[in-house]
């Protein structure tokens, strides 16, 4: 998978392209993440112990990783991915501007 937790990202596809947001889970299985903003679903919860109030949630739901590309700071948009090795450590770059992601 090209993105994992923590990364952020912009999203290229679907009812929300264009949002950028922090991945905050990543699903590498199934290959999905949950993006910070993004794909908001309302969820319906039963009240329990540790959420006294029930009714309806909004939280976000997961969208395909192929979905979203990753966001560099420096370019402000999305931008596809390279790997170089930096002092025996594999890590990403941009392709535009060669900047380092990780």
């Amino acid at each position: 998978m090209h993105v994992k937790k923590g990364d952020t990202v912009v999203v290229i596809a679907g009812k929300d392209k264009g949002k950028v947001g922090k991945v905050l889970t990543s699903l590498p299985k199934k290959n999905r993440v949950i993006v910070e903003g993004v794909n908001i679903v309302t969820k319906h919860k039963k009240p329990t112990q540790q959420m006294q109030q029930g009714g309806r949630i909004e939280q976000e739901g997961a969208i395909h990783a192929s979905n979203v590309m990753l966001y560099c700071n420096k370019d402000k948009k999305g931008v596809k991915v390279g790997a170089k090795i930096e002092n025996g450590n594999k890590v990403r770059v941009c392709k535009k501007c060669g900047e380092v992601l990780d």
